[in-house]
């Protein structure tokens, strides 16, 4: 923990989740959000996902005035962009060329957690409390050594406010499915035109057809060897991909997970009485989040049915309003998933590149607007349905 102090606004860096009261968090960020739970993200930290040695070190920033609380900021210390999901390596090979170190730089966001939800809290009782918050935290930047300030992933509003504040925004499009009241998978389906609903329920009749079976567990249902297996599935997907292993370690799905309550879902797949794959869920309060697959052997529309099919239908019957499955994947349209935008703030200390950055932003967010508009074209759903 360190403290800082400018007049009568202080600033405490706590350096882990263990310096921070649980109830006062609580407090701060409610229940609702999965991924700001304090035990999910003291988690993280405890099972060696979010450390000095991983390139995620905590900073949860502090904000209080004359002694009484201003402002919360959860942040991470990063030495890299791993696991942000809004990218900007060009940026730091801009700064390279420049012979400057674009790293180490503060992140405000939830780690290897494309997830929109609250990102900062402000004591609405003082007074322009948010931007005494904001400055606070860039006036904090210089003893930090941080090259900028990046925001991600926070809700429309709240980015909207730091535009306002000098915060340039970035945009992103990601595919989420909601919920308009649906009885049942067949009620939804029913929105689909006739070739796009023969379409997936052709997929959905592979899972049969390859001897598949899929069960949906729910908190303490989920057992220890399934998240010993999950893991495995998890590790194995990843080396797949991108040759190296997952950001989080076996200790967070196997000690961290079943310690979150009724939180997690796990779709476990199996063929023959072996499982095979395993797709795992977060449940807010009123949004499923579909973070991790993994897969041992291949078949065909699997993921499509563990990871998306299946989520769906438990947002039909725990009347959660919306699925969001994660990042990216225009695969995801013809399913029935609507193109939303998310958002992103950003804060460069040096002024050379500030100008150069918010011009480069506002340029990108023209185009993702018009990308979401014609993705929005390309939805499953008859005419008179939309």
């Amino acid at each position: 923990m360190t403290e800082h102090n400018e007049g009568s606004l202080s600033a405490t860096v706590h350096r882990s989740m263990n310096e921070i009261d649980p109830a006062l968090w609580s407090n701060y960020f409610g229940e609702g959000d999965p991924f700001l739970q304090w035990d999910f993200l003291r988690g993280l930290e405890s099972t060696g996902c979010t450390t000095s040695q991983s390139g995620w070190q905590p900073a949860h920033i502090q904000l209080d005035r004359s002694g009484s609380p201003l402002g919360f900021v959860p942040a991470y210390v990063k030495g890299h962009s791993y696991g942000e999901y809004v990218f900007d390596w060009s940026w730091a090979e801009a700064w390279q060329r420049m012979g400057l170190e674009y790293y180490p730089k503060l992140v405000t966001a939830v780690p290897f957690t494309p997830a929109t939800g609250q990102r900062l809290w402000h004591n609405s009782e003082h007074h322009n409390a948010l931007s005494d918050v904001i400055y606070g935290v860039q006036a904090l930047c210089s003893s930090l050594e941080v090259s900028s300030w990046h925001v991600l992933f926070l809700e429309q509003a709240q980015s909207e406010a730091l535009v306002e504040l000098g915060m340039p925004q970035r945009l992103t499009t990601q595919f989420h499915w909601f919920n308009h009241g649906y009885r049942d998978f067949q009620d939804f389906l029913a929105r689909f035109n006739s070739r796009k609903r023969k379409n997936l329920r052709r997929e959905r009749d592979q899972i049969t057809r390859q001897g598949l079976t899929l069960e949906t567990k729910k908190g303490d249902k989920i057992t220890p060897e399934n998240w010993q297996f999950f893991h495995r599935c998890y590790q194995t997907t990843y080396a797949k991909r991108s040759g190296h292993g997952g950001y989080l370690t076996e200790s967070f799905f196997t000690e961290t997970c079943p310690a979150l309550g009724e939180t997690p879902v796990m779709v476990l797949a199996s063929r023959a009485g072996e499982a095979v794959a395993a797709a795992l869920f977060f449940e807010g309060r009123d949004t499923l989040y579909g973070r991790y697959w993994g897969c041992l052997a291949e078949f065909d529309y699997l993921h499509f049915e563990a990871c998306y099919y299946r989520g769906i239908e438990y947002c039909i019957e725990a009347g959660l309003s919306r699925f969001d499955p994660g990042a990216q994947g225009e695969h995801k349209i013809q399913r029935g998933f609507e193109p939303v935008l998310t958002y992103s703030n950003h804060w460069i200390v040096d002024e050379r590149f500030s100008d150069a950055v918010a011009q480069f932003a506002a340029q990108e967010c023209d185009h993702v607007r018009a990308y979401q508009k014609e993705a929005a074209t390309l939805l499953p759903f008859k005419l008179d349905s939309l």
